[in-house]
């Protein structure tokens, strides 16, 4: 007997699994700010919250947290970053250990976080490798609706189909981190017909005619569009 296995079937598979595997630690119904221990201004961590008001912060992004005078609702990580100044004022039962050491704390947060979807600041620093990292977290859990916020661009994994209302002449990057194909409608150079993939054909600096609706046909695609964009990704997640 032949067994078939579809990539769709396969990601949905790995989405279930993944839900089950990570108990949440966070349930909100309210988006969820996550806060990083990278470089992040006090106006930023502002305007996340004003978007998404509850603040989880991973590993030493308590320690930034409280240098901005914010106790985070939750603390989730391996610990090793936190400072004793940072631990003491914390109430105990927001600090969430995971000691192991197979991921990073972001993807530690990551898949314990159950909301509408979450904004991520501080995770955009000066270390490339820790910025991968979360780009890899990202396309292996597609089904926790994240979206990272930079100084200069909001990027997020999309899901199998979406739809961005942008403006005219917006920058629209297509960064595939897994082989796959699509279909778009409203970016300037189509992408109807083309293999994507991380070390072939990519899709850097496209732009928006108008609407843009994008379709895959797996996960693992990375959208990154400029920080001016951030409502329109946010409503393409949601």
């Amino acid at each position: 007997m032949k067994v078939f296995f579809w990539p769709g079937l396969c990601w949905l598979a790995l989405i279930v699994i993944n839900i089950a595997m990570f108990p949440n630690i966070v349930q909100s119904r309210s988006p969820v700010t996550l806060l990083g221990g990278g470089e992040v201004s006090l106006d930023d961590l502002r305007a996340a919250l004003l978007q998404a008001p509850v603040l989880v912060a991973a590993d030493g992004g308590a320690n930034v947290a409280l240098e901005a005078g914010v106790i985070p609702d939750a603390v989730i990580g391996d610990l090793d970053s936190l400072t004793e100044t940072t631990r003491r004022a914390l109430p105990p039962d927001r600090v969430h250990l995971i000691p192991e050491q197979e991921s990073t704390d972001f993807e530690k947060c990551l898949t314990r976080i159950s909301a509408p979807y979450i904004l991520g600041v501080g995770f955009t620093g000066a270390r490339v490798d820790h910025l991968l990292a979360v780009w890899n977290a990202l396309v292996r859990h597609p089904a926790r609706r994240c979206l990272i916020l930079g100084p200069e661009d909001v990027a997020f994994a999309a899901p199998r189909d979406l739809r961005l209302d942008l403006a005219p002449g917006t920058r629209v990057s297509l960064f595939p981190m897994a082989p796959l194909a699509g279909r778009s409608r409203g970016l300037r150079w189509p992408i109807d017909g083309l293999e994507l993939s991380p070390g072939g054909r990519i899709g850097t600096s496209n732009e928006a005619l108008g609407p843009v609706d994008l379709g895959f046909d797996s996960y693992g695609m990375l959208v990154i569009l400029p920080r001016s964009a951030l409502a329109a990704a946010i409503a393409a997640l949601r």
